[in-house]
């Protein structure tokens, strides 16, 4: 059996939390790699070009994942864009299949922003940093990962702090590789992120 490759275009720290989960995720036979952009503007800038260099080469068995923060944006517009991109290059995509139902680009947005995914998995939290609180998720401010006022990163960063951790900010490479490792996908309940996890299923 062919071995499909799906290319993920994220962030540095971001690719560093997906290398932990997308073997976990995956079918065992399935390879990928990861695209790493200077953030969400150079990824929204470089996108549509190269979706389109994509569609000149890209073998049958392939898929691409875009992947990327909602940032407090529109999320509908903002996914809006990345289904037009994708068609204007030539992809179906999982909102827009093909004939048979077939699709080739999945677009995927973390609401708000990918440190809620660390939220929807609070026996992580804990295992990386044990001096955050195991109730953590039965608190109102945090029972929805994807609804948290303020801005995730600012939450988890006061939360890690008030446990004794990163007096001096919060260092995301740091912290996606010490969380990671501990995540188990089927428990988390971030629904963006189970949303993610469906996607890469339908694939």
């Amino acid at each position: 059996m062919k071995r499909r490759a799906l290319g993920f275009l994220v962030s540095l720290w971001a690719v560093l939390t997906l290398n932990f989960l997308l073997p976990r995720l995956l079918p065992a036979n399935t390879s990928f790699e990861q695209v790493v952009f200077q953030g969400k503007k150079d990824m929204l800038a470089q996108l549509a070009k190269r979706l389109k260099a994509y569609k000149q080469w890209i073998p049958a068995d392939w898929r691409i994942v875009v992947l990327l923060d909602e940032d407090r944006e529109d999320c509908r517009r903002l996914k809006g864009d990345l289904e037009e991109a994708a068609r204007d290059a030539g992809f179906t995509t999982k909102a827009h299949p093909g004939a048979r139902g077939q699709f080739v680009v999945l677009n995927r947005i973390a609401v708000e922003e990918m440190e809620a995914w660390f939220f929807g998995d609070v026996a992580a939290l804990v295992a990386a940093y044990p001096g955050i609180s195991p109730h953590l998720a039965s608190r109102a401010a945090y029972r929805d990962p994807d609804a948290i006022a303020g801005g995730t990163w600012e939450a988890l960063e006061r939360e890690l702090q008030r446990a004794g951790y990163y007096p001096g900010g919060l260092p995301k490479i740091e912290t996606a590789r010490t969380i990671a490792p501990h995540m188990e996908p089927p428990r988390n309940t971030s629904a963006s992120f189970q949303c993610f996890c469906s996607g890469l299923a339908a694939l």
